[in-house]
């Protein structure tokens, strides 16, 4: 809002009662408040009485309009702080840097206005926080004004959705987004992340051009876990880029390109290790289970298990495992390399069906050593493909 300069006081102080309401600001003994930013001339004189009456680290602050430094400052001065129904202006990331032990809560719709930029919308990081939704809360990106088909591969650019940036010992919990312009949700750069009921509805692109929705992606990130997803979109449920010591559990996918590890190479990170996807379901999906490293590059994909996933009514493939994936075109080479080789890979209990126009198990990988494959079971496909590269006793 910018060069707003202080009304006075004018000596009114708020009685400590049962509850005491003045300027919007509501003051009980637990105490607990509750500021409403309200019109531009009481701006700086809600922050003084925020200053004023502040006496204990557990204040619990509302703000239902959006301003950078209101944020900043309410951060600063509460525990707890709820972003209820604000709308972010078109082009600007509504940038969250939580204080250690910060709670935020989404209250209410939270929108953003159009605009063809990368993003992200909402960037969070933090150390010991807590992130969660309210009961009637909605991250809504209005992915439909973005959509065209064409993803983050051409036409309008999109904006990434939530990246959640350097967070440490945090948990992300009861979020619900609705139609993501791009990937939904990235981990990155964060150490310790508990990522729970999280629910990831893109169903409005399948008919309106929604592409590239990737529900949630890790990238250089260690000790993750993500339970209890539910998402809905046009690519990849979870795709895991680099990080090691990985869970992710009690997942249902549809629409999507699958549980995937990768693509893993190109980038300036290419680990993936001790990772385990269990638990899970996935319907109505190009692939099932998929791990795709890229053509050329170097890095490695090491200690990743696979157990006690469904597949139902599956396109493509219902397993794929694919060393020849082009990072610049998203497609196949259709030869592998092996710079990124792909060791102690364990499938077990893998089950379901794949339409007959597609392919239960498709390999084609190269330096792959150490694979365990148990109590796979997936029907239906009607094309065969070869296992070029997969290490003695796995077949197709």
């Amino acid at each position: 809002m910018g060069n707003l300069k202080s009304p006075s006081l004018m000596g009114e102080q708020i009685p400590f009662v049962e509850e005491a309401n003045f300027l919007g600001v509501v003051l009980d003994k637990t105490p607990r408040l509750t500021i409403k930013i309200m019109k531009r001339r009481f701006l700086v004189t809600f922050l003084g009485v925020l200053a004023a009456v502040k006496s204990s680290d557990s204040a619990s602050c509302t703000i239902s309009t959006y301003n950078e430094e209101v944020i900043k400052d309410t951060i600063n001065k509460c525990e707890e702080i709820i972003l209820s129904g604000i709308t972010i202006p078109a082009g600007v990331t509504l940038d969250i840097n939580l204080n250690q032990g910060n709670k935020l809560v989404f209250q209410g719709v939270l929108t953003w206005e159009f605009y063809e930029w990368d993003g992200p919308l909402l960037n969070i990081t933090g150390t010991d926080v807590e992130i969660s939704g309210a009961p009637d809360h909605l991250l809504d990106g209005r992915g439909n004004l973005w959509w065209d088909g064409k993803g983050g591969g051409g036409g309008k650019t999109k904006p990434m959705f939530f990246i959640a940036h350097g967070l440490r010992n945090s948990v992300i919990r009861n979020i619900t987004i609705k139609n993501s312009p791009n990937h939904a949700i990235w981990i990155e750069d964060s150490d310790g992340v508990l990522a729970q009921d999280i629910y990831v509805d893109n169903k409005d692109g399948d008919t309106m051009g929604g592409h590239n929705t990737d529900g949630i992606n890790v990238w250089r990130s260690n000790n993750v876990t993500i339970q209890r997803l539910t998402v809905y979109n046009q690519d990849d449920c979870v795709a895991i880029k680099s990080g090691t010591n990985l869970a992710i559990s009690n997942t249902f996918c549809s629409g999507t390109h699958g549980l995937s590890i990768g693509s893993v190479g190109g980038r300036d990170y290419n680990i993936v290790e001790h990772v385990k996807v269990s638990n899970s379901k996935i319907v109505k999906s190009g692939n099932g289970i998929r791990i795709k490293t890229v053509y050329g590059a170097t890095g490695a994909v090491t200690d990743v298990t696979y157990e006690n996933i469904t597949l139902e009514d599956i396109t493509n493939y219902g397993i794929i495992i694919e060393g020849d994936y082009n990072i610049n075109t998203g497609g196949a080479v259709g030869v592998a390399t092996g710079g990124v080789p792909i060791k102690h890979l364990i499938l077990k209990n893998i089950t379901g069906t794949v339409k007959e126009s597609g392919v239960n198990i498709y390999v084609l990988v190269k330096n792959a050593t150490d694979w365990q494959w148990d109590g796979i079971n997936v029907t239906g496909g009607g094309k065969k493909k070869t296992c070029d590269g997969a290490p003695e006793g796995i077949s197709c």
